[in-house]
């Protein structure tokens, strides 16, 4: 536990910029319309692409007893791809929308 506190301390700077970015990324979400909602979606698809991407090399990579860094690479190709699904899911949904009814 002492460990933990530890590298807490040494990396406080670096939380208080996570947790802003979290933050910040929800309201400025919040307030997209939903006429830019599409191509937003699009871009953020686009950088979880790259994300799995590089979940995958650095899974490819790790070090034969390095269980943390598959560990971590593992779940973030996972919550990339549903992240990635998720947004496809959702534009289709949006477009839906504005399409003519018959």
């Amino acid at each position: 536990m002492d460990q933990i506190f530890q590298w807490i301390a040494a990396h406080q700077e670096m939380i208080y910029v996570v947790v802003l970015m979290i933050f910040v990324g929800i309201e400025v979400i919040g307030r997209v319309p939903s006429v830019l909602h599409t191509p937003l979606m699009s871009g953020a698809n686009a950088i979880h692409g790259v994300v799995i991407i590089g979940a995958i090399i650095v899974m490819g990579k790790a070090e034969e007893g390095n269980v943390l860094a598959l560990v971590l690479g593992f779940l973030a190709v996972v919550l990339g791809t549903l992240n990635v699904v998720g947004g496809f899911v959702v534009t289709d949904r949006m477009l839906e929308m504005f399409k003519k009814k018959k």
